[in-house]
């Protein structure tokens, strides 16, 4: 369970009567099995949903959640090294991890989940923040902390007190061209927590059959791209070599923030592509944001390895920057 999918089920089950906590990591030090801002979800039946630690702190959080639930105050439970129970509950091999328990309602009120829950959905990048020492949360937009948005980085900032969640869009790899590349990119997409969209009029191309389960749009590219609307949590990758399908989706693409756009083709290839840029009207420093040839240059002819280089190099600028 992804951390957006959390705050909406709280969200869910407070409205339903049934009472919720949402419980979140705010540090963790060695061993500590899951990153900061894990979230756990948990009713006042003791029904839950996400994790904080894999299991191994879960039943000291629900117990603490069900009293939460109850009287209404958050808390900030500490395991470490030095607590009796951190060993009891696995955390022996020197690790370390602070929660956040929080019930809807109170500390955590409704109208700023909704709207957390809100934002979610209109893919817009917000922050929950917390005063730790507290009962203050509010919710902030991406560029309140714009370091933090850019790494995907949960954290407690300098005070010691303030604890940001970031709630980031889920990312989008957008496949231009549903061509043998394809097939394998989908699949590592997923895999690197990216839901893929491909797009291609074309039937023979883009047929269930070669794509079982996934999302399939087929408009023209700039039609299909308009529609999925374009931002900074998505790239783009063109793969069909045919300049009718290829070059409206990279327009489309350059209008837009995306953080990556690539497109497959030899650098005569691409030679050809800026020239037809270039005469659209397009800047130097527009066409400058294209990644081509496509992919980290790792030496790879079969399709599955040029997927691979292609990933990789969508990985190397979602985490590193351009």
């Amino acid at each position: 369970m992804d951390i957006g999918t959390c705050p909406e089920l709280a969200l869910e089950w407070h409205r339903a009567g049934r009472g919720a906590v949402l419980a979140t990591v705010v540090e963790t030090w060695g061993s500590a099995p899951r990153a900061v801002g894990s979230q756990l979800v948990v009713d006042r039946d003791g029904a839950m949903e996400g994790s904080v630690s894999g299991g191994c702190v879960e039943g000291a959080v629900i117990a603490e959640a069900l009293e939460a639930v109850g009287d209404g105050r958050p808390r900030l439970m500490d395991f470490g090294v030095s607590d009796d129970e951190a060993f009891a509950v696995g955390l022996a091999c020197g690790g370390r991890i602070r929660v956040l328990v929080d019930p809807v309602g109170a500390s955590l009120t409704e109208a700023v989940l909704a709207d957390l829950v809100t934002a979610r959905a209109a893919r817009r990048p917000v922050a929950l923040v917390a005063d730790l020492e507290g009962e203050a949360r509010r919710l902030v937009g991406g560029d309140a902390f714009p370091e933090r948005f850019r790494l995907d980085r949960s954290g407690v900032e300098a005070d010691g007190r303030t604890f940001v969640t970031v709630h980031n869009p889920p990312l989008r790899l957008v496949i231009v061209g549903a061509v043998h590349i394809a097939q394998p990119l989908v699949g590592m997409a997923r895999a690197c927590g990216h839901d893929p969209v491909i797009v291609d009029p074309r039937p023979a191309f883009a047929a269930e059959a070669r794509f079982p389960g996934e999302v399939i749009v087929d408009d023209w590219p700039d039609d299909a791209l308009a529609g999925i609307g374009l931002d900074a949590r998505t790239a783009v990758v063109t793969l069909t070599h045919d300049p009718k399908l290829d070059d409206p989706a990279i327009r489309a693409a350059l209008a837009s923030d995306v953080f990556y756009l690539g497109c497959l083709g030899s650098t005569r290839t691409h030679a050809k592509r800026v020239a037809r840029l270039t005469e659209a009207g397009h800047s130097a420093a527009e066409i400058a944001r294209i990644h081509a040839p496509v992919g980290l240059d790792l030496g790879g002819r079969q399709p599955g390895e040029i997927a691979l280089s292609v990933m990789a190099e969508i990985t190397r600028v979602l985490r590193q920057g351009q």
